[in-house]
C-alpha cells in the first residue's frame, strides 16, 4: 500500500487551509478488516493529520482496537490515535495498554470516560478499583508516557451535564489534566458548534475544538443514535433523505452534499481542522474530501514495505 506522511494541509480555492482526521472502528471479522484496510489505503493519500480507532461499548473491542493501531504503526506512515476508556477496567488495567501502546510507538490517545456496557443512553457506574473520570484518566496517561491527548466535547452539552456550567467544569478539568485537543460529538447544526467554541473560550479553555462530521449513510440509524447522545436532527436533514430507505445510492451522495456543504459553512467561519467519523466508508468520505478541495500530493514517499 503507498501511503504518505501525514500533516500537510491543503487550499481550498477562496478559502483558509483545511486540514483532517479520520475516525475508524476496529473490524471484528477477516471481511470487516479488509473493509477497514482498503479504507485506510484510500484515504492516506489525503495526509490526515492523525488517524483514530475506536473503542465498542465497554471496551468491548479493546483487543481489536489494540492490534488495529499497531499495524497501523508498523505497515503506514501515518500518524494514529488509539481510543482508550475506563469503562470496566481497573486503574492498573488501563495503564497496561497505555503502557503497551507507548511500547508500540503510539503517541497519541483518544481519552474518554466511555460508554457503559449496556450501551450508549445507559447509566455510567465506574469500576470500584478504575478511573473515576476522564481527567483521572489523561493523568494517567501523562504520567506513563509524553502522548498527545484528545478529547469528547459536546456542542449541545453531554446528555448526563446538568448545566453549562458543569459542562465548561469538566472540559476545564481534562485540559488541566493534560488534553491538547477536543473533538466534538457530531452535529448538524452549525450554530451549535459556533456557540459552544464561543462558550468554551469565554471559560477560558484555549485548546482546539475540532468539529467531528459524520456523513448520515443511515438517516434512521442516526437518528436512533442522535437521541441517546443528546444530538439535534433538524427537519430539514430529515427531508433529504425522505423516500431513501431503499436507495442506498442516493443516500451516499445525499450524504457527501450534506456533510461538504456543512464543512464549507464551517469553513466560512474560519474553522480550519475537522475529524470525519467515516465508519468506514472510504470513497464517502473521500468524495466529501475531494469537493472541499483536498487532493492527493503530487510527490509521494516510497511505499512502507509489508510483510
Amino acid at each position: 500500500m503507498a501511503y504518505i506522511d501525514p500533516g500537510r494541509r491543503f487550499r481550498l480555492t477562496g478559502h483558509s487551509d483545511i486540514a483532517v482526521s479520520f475516525e475508524f472502528f476496529p473490524p471484528k471479522t477477516e471481511k470487516m478488516e479488509q473493509t477497514l484496510w482498503n479504507s485506510i489505503e484510500r484515504l492516506a493519500p489525503l495526509e490526515p493529520n492523525f488517524v483514530s480507532v475506536t473503542y465498542g461499548a465497554g471496551g468491548s473491542t479493546r483487543e481489536r482496537t489494540h492490534a488495529t493501531v499497531s499495524r497501523i504503526v508498523k505497515e503506514t506512515h501515518l500518524k494514529p490515535a488509539a481510543h482508550l476508556t475506563c469503562v470496566d477496567a481497573t486503574c492498573a488495567e488501563v495503564d497496561e495498554v497505555v503502557q503497551g501502546y507507548w511500547d508500540a510507538g503510539v503517541r497519541h490517545i483518544v481519552a474518554l470516560r466511555g460508554d457503559p456496557a449496556a450501551g450508549v443512553g445507559e447509566k455510567y457506574i465506574p469500576h470500584p478499583g478504575g478511573y473515576q473520570s476522564t481527567a483521572d484518566l489523561i493523568a494517567s496517561i501523562k504520567r506513563i508516557g509524553d502522548f498527545e491527548v484528545s478529547v469528547s466535547a459536546y456542542p449541545e452539552k453531554h446528555p448526563e451535564s446538568p448545566s453549562w456550567d458543569v459542562e465548561m467544569d469538566v472540559l476545564k478539568a481534562k485540559v488541566d489534566a493534560g488534553a491538547t485537543r477536543a473533538i466534538t460529538q457530531f452535529f448538524f447544526r452549525n450554530e451549535d458548534y459556533l456557540r459552544y467554541v464561543e462558550r468554551v473560550r469565554a471559560a477560558g479553555i484555549e485548546i482546539p475544538i475540532v468539529p467531528g462530521i459524520v456523513p448520515v449513510t443511515s438517516f434512521k440509524g442516526i437518528s436512533s443514535f442522535a437521541a441517546k447522545t443528546g444530538a439535534s436532527v433538524p427537519d430539514w436533514l430529515a427531508r433529504r433523505f425522505e423516500g431513501l430507505d431503499d436507495d442506498p445510492k442516493m443516500r451516499e451522495l445525499v450524504a457527501a452534499a450534506v456533510a461538504a456543504e456543512q464543512v464549507m459553512d464551517l469553513v466560512d467561519h474560519g474553522v480550519s481542522d475537522f475529524h470525519f467519523y467515516t465508519m468506514n466508508k472510504a470513497d464517502l468520505v473521500y468524495a466529501i474530501c475531494h469537493m472541499l478541495g483536498l487532493r492527493e500530493s503530487e510527490a509521494a514517499p516510497e511505499p512502507v514495505a509489508t510483510a
